[in-house]
């Protein structure tokens, strides 16, 4: 099997694959695993730009055990946060998010008593989804469930079939705008730290219960130290990585997938290939638009142009900052007016989600310092119309073809990324005085920078949207195809654009590909946890305080946490 991408859904393929008996090779075009899961150095911080929580961090859900399997948490600390996050409006006054659906209505009846009846509503939601995750299914596709596992499946939502209805007919733009109070009818819609204008109420749910539940927290070593971690058992269970290898093509002869061809030209057979890269770039490039039926045609020709298909890029600006500032929060999205947003380029909406990342990572910088990570969601159309150069090139190196080096972009384009770092800059340092003074590094990045170490169409992290058209015809093509195209023998397709959704749901991936794989092989699909490694701690940090430095510390309080086994 040939495997192209190290992203989370290309590893987790990789290695559901070696646990099934199949002999595997990754291609990966960049010199590091991960995909859009990474990190870069920038003198001595370690800039982590990728997990703020991750689904499934703690057990009592299915999502618990896929990290298991693949080895991505065991001998790890998951640090959990008592908020999750902190809306702050231009008047001063901030709700803060906590998950946990008691402390969170105790703290919304205090800011706005007069909207209690739609405060107890939405926190009585929250209470009955905290125990609707034990039941969600992700180890296993529905489109491979039988008729008795399908049912079983139904009848075990049935407690929670009114909560589930009601919260996924609503938008939440709808649900928050019964609020009286004005910050609570803005602030609602981010909770998810950027606005997100069709998802319902029911993501909102999902990702506090799993917050609430502890398993919702950040990996002690990051984003690139969990991609690193999943390689690894790839390897133990004897998996091969090609890095700095650009796929060009895939192979095909008789309607039969046969291998890839690489940019450099050479090609490399194989019984399967399986996709786990850019889907856009897949089936325009690799197959060239063929194997495309009318849906799957309209979905990557039509429905991929049209606003808000696919998952916007982001803006982000690293500080790496020579002291502690100890007022600081994990997680604020500051609502802007218009003239603060109106040096951001490409701006969606404003508002900037701003983040003190040592105190998710303290490994991951030098002690007695800080590193900022401020975001908002970006079109990247503005920002191609002042590139002047290639979004992406290949280039010889000491005799290698590298594929993610830097390339040159045009002055308009590095002038409006100082402009977006000093508005940024200024608006931080007036909330922190002598933030500015304090910098010792500094790092902005663009969609085009996305583009140019994975090749995501428009500089997506997450490709398709759910709840809208594009995620709900990719769901059902799946469903009626499997993870594959009509025609096309002994190719598949894994991570974020087989699916809907975030790291989980890449990871989920590959294990569900496998599945399907196993089954048009006549094989019985296996999986199972590795036990190289102890199970992962849990430690919950209030905000407001320095996480513990990595392994078990005294000073904070330990969740009493069944370990699974």
């Amino acid at each position: 099997m040939i495997i192209i991408g190290a992203g989370l859904g290309g590893l987790s393929t990789g290695c559901y694959a070696q646990m099934n008996g199949y002999r595997t090779r990754i291609f990966e075009m960049h010199d590091i695993p991960g995909g859009c899961c990474t990190a870069w150095d920038r003198g001595d911080f370690t800039l982590d730009c990728c997990i703020s929580w991750l689904l499934g961090s703690g057990p009592g859900n299915e999502m618990h055990r896929i990290w298991l399997e693949l080895g991505a948490l065991q001998g790890k600390q998951m640090r959990h946060f008592d908020v999750f996050n902190i809306v702050r409006g231009g008047d001063g006054r901030a709700v803060h998010f906590y998950s946990d659906p008691d402390r969170l209505q105790e703290h919304l009846l205090g800011l706005s008593p007069a909207d209690a009846g739609h405060i107890r509503d939405f926190c009585n939601g929250l209470r009955k989804f905290r125990k609707c995750l034990a039941v969600y299914p992700f180890l296993k596709p529905v489109g491979l469930m039988g008729t008795f596992e399908r049912w079983r499946m139904l009848a075990s939502f049935v407690p929670y079939v009114n909560v589930i209805r009601r919260s996924l007919s609503v938008l939440m733009t709808d649900y928050s705008s019964k609020f009286k109070d004005p910050l609570l009818r803005e602030a609602f819609n981010f909770i998810l730290y950027e606005k997100h204008p069709a998802f319902p109420v029911l993501p909102f749910y999902f990702q506090l219960a799993s917050h609430a539940n502890l398993s919702a927290g950040v990996p002690e070593g990051g984003s690139l130290g969990l991609s690193r971690s999943i390689e690894q058992r790839y390897r133990r269970l004897g998996g091969e990585v090609t890095y700095n290898a650009k796929v060009e093509e895939v192979l095909v002869e008789d309607d039969r997938a046969v291998g890839v061809r690489l940019s450099d030209g050479r090609e490399f057979h194989a019984d399967i290939v399986v996709s786990a890269c850019d889907g856009h770039t897949t089936m325009m490039k690799f197959l060239k638009g063929r194997y495309l039926d009318v849906k799957y045609r309209h979905l990557y020709t039509r429905t991929i142009k049209e606003p808000g298909m696919v998952f916007p890029g982001y803006v982000t600006l690293f500080l790496g900052l020579k002291r502690p500032f100890p007022e600081g929060d994990p997680c604020t999205t500051y609502l802007l007016t218009d003239a603060e947003a109106a040096g951001l380029t490409g701006i969606r909406h404003p508002s900037i989600n701003v983040q003190f990342r040592n105190l998710h990572y303290p490994e991951l910088s030098p002690q007695e310092t800080t590193v900022v990570y401020a975001t908002y969601f970006c079109d990247i159309a503005p920002w191609r119309a002042l590139n002047q150069g290639p979004e992406q090139a290949s280039r010889l190196r000491r005799g290698e073809e590298l594929h993610t080096l830097p390339v040159r972009r045009g002055r308009d384009y590095y002038t409006a990324k100082r402009r977006v770092r000093n508005v940024l800059t200024r608006f931080l340092d007036a909330r922190f005085p002598g933030m500015a003074d304090a910098i010792a590094v500094r790092d902005v990045s663009s969609p085009l920078t996305q583009v140019r170490y994975t090749g995501n169409y428009d500089g997506t992290v997450l490709g398709w949207q759910p709840f809208v058209e594009s995620g709900e015809t990719l769901e059902a093509l799946v469903k009626k195809h499997g993870p594959g195209l009509p025609g096309l023998e002994n190719f598949y397709l894994s991570g974020v654009w087989a699916t809907t959704g975030g790291l989980i749901r890449a990871a989920a991936a590959g294990r569900h590909v496998m599945q399907f794989i196993c089954r048009d092989d006549g094989r019985t699909f296996t999986a199972g946890i590795d036990e190289t490694g102890p199970p992962p701690t849990h430690v919950v940090i209030p905000v407001g305080a320095r996480p513990p430095s990595p392994g078990p510390a005294a000073g904070f309080p330990q969740p009493s946490y069944r370990q699974e086994t």
